[in-house]
């Protein structure tokens, strides 16, 4: 039965699969050797020009690999999330200059969704706790009555608590998206029967679900690994009830994180020399936007092999400009009024939805997203069909057996 196993994994490991462990093995040694680089160069321009060959080979290596899944998630780790904290860690900024992590641990939090110690995100129901200790000054004994025991703890003692609990939502969770993306896969054989916005927003859930999915699959093996937690992907999105709370604070976290101090605090410093420091989150919100469309114009063309077409880079543009003018209309009526959460969120959602239908969903399916992720998912069943058949009755079909 052994031999038949060796010759399931032999099978199934050529071709994307080999690539795929081709790619990993070059970015751990090109990962250690910016671990033990740094050790002898100091932040500055020697460290960057010597991480300068790490940062090329991670926009190369993707385009190796050609499935939605392996191919995708790795673009989007190594040429986006790997490179961005690269160029921190070559100024001495950002999680990667920690000098206390070790080479496995360097490696994981440069490639993969997950936090080192005390760097937890605050999320929206804590940037409430945050507010209210402002508003007393003697902040030390306020205090705020925990959910289910009633007991009053302090505010410190709450945040603390709920971003403990930020990384890995309940494998129910995991489970219950799981089975709807079954569902909207055994949907999509109806679509001659299904209307297209309809089909669409099936597309969106899907996206969502599915990335959630193999961000917390990642993310749960480096927690197993080298143990370190899994920072917030999402935050309930859905509920936004302004595009300041969707794109900052609620949607693909992770991203938002390496974008602040990459671009958005940067843009801000010079702005506010030039406009002063109350307008000058607006120019550094389009610069944080700008260069996102420029990272998901990459990413769709590793996914598709194709010459962007501009529509990426127009959502992102539109939302920018349309959250600094929500920024600005903010601090123009600073706080005098504002639309209840029961309009602005429906509002919000489906501004969203709007304009991800108009310039974001026809790229994707430029790419041939679907049939080639219901491909790659027939593959994965067929896979798990020969292990099984492998252990059960000791055959295997898809090879000769010796």
């Amino acid at each position: 039965m052994s031999l038949q196993i060796i010759k399931v994994l032999e099978f199934w490991a050529e071709g994307e699969i080999t690539n795929f462990i081709k790619v990993w093995a070059l970015v751990f040694a090109s990962l250690s050797y910016c671990f033990f680089a740094a050790k002898h160069l100091p932040p500055g321009l020697s460290r960057f020009l010597a991480l300068l060959p790490v940062l090329l080979l991670n926009l190369i290596l993707p385009l190796t690999l050609h499935t939605m899944h392996l191919g995708g998630s790795s673009a989007f780790f190594l040429a986006w999330l790997a490179n961005f904290k690269l160029l921190l860690f070559a100024f001495g900024k950002g999680p990667l200059s920690d000098p206390s992590v070790s080479l496995a641990r360097f490696a994981a939090l440069a490639c993969l969704p997950i936090k080192s110690a005390g760097s937890a995100p605050v999320s929206v129901a804590d940037e409430k706790l945050v507010r209210l200790k402002k508003m007393d000054e003697s902040s030390e004994s306020k205090t705020v009555r925990q959910k289910g025991s009633g007991q009053k703890v302090p505010i410190e003692s709450q945040v603390a608590l709920n971003s403990s609990k930020k990384g890995l939502k309940s494998m129910w969770n995991y489970v219950i998206k799981g089975l709807l993306i079954c569902l909207f896969l055994k949907l999509y054989d109806y679509t001659d029967m299904i209307h297209p916005k309809l089909t669409w927003v099936l597309y969106s859930f899907h996206i969502y679900f599915g990335l959630e999915i193999i961000l917390a699959i990642f993310g749960g093996l480096a927690k197993a690994v080298v143990g370190i937690e899994l920072e917030p992907q999402f935050d309930e999105p859905y509920l936004s009830a302004s595009l300041q709370e969707f794109w900052g604070r609620r949607w693909n976290i992770m991203v938002t994180r390496i974008l602040r101090p990459t671009v958005y605090e940067p843009v801000l410093y010079f702005s506010t020399v030039i406009m002063g420091r109350k307008w000058a989150p607006l120019p550094a919100v389009m610069g944080s936007f700008l260069v996102s469309a420029l990272m998901h114009e990459l990413i769709f063309f590793y996914l598709g092999r194709r010459k962007p077409s501009g529509e990426i880079t127009l959502f992102f543009i539109l939302h920018g400009v349309c959250l600094a003018i929500e920024v600005a209309i903010k601090k123009a009526i600073n706080g005098r009024w504002g639309l209840p959460r029961l309009i602005a969120a429906p509002l919000t959602i489906g501004f969203v939805m709007v304009t991800a239908f108009w310039l974001f969903f026809p790229e994707f399916l430029r790419c041939n997203s679907i049939s080639r992720a219901f491909d790659e998912y027939a593959a994965m069943g067929a896979f798990v069909k020969d292990v099984g058949e492998a252990l059960t009755f000791g055959t295997f079909h898809n090879v000769t057996v010796v």
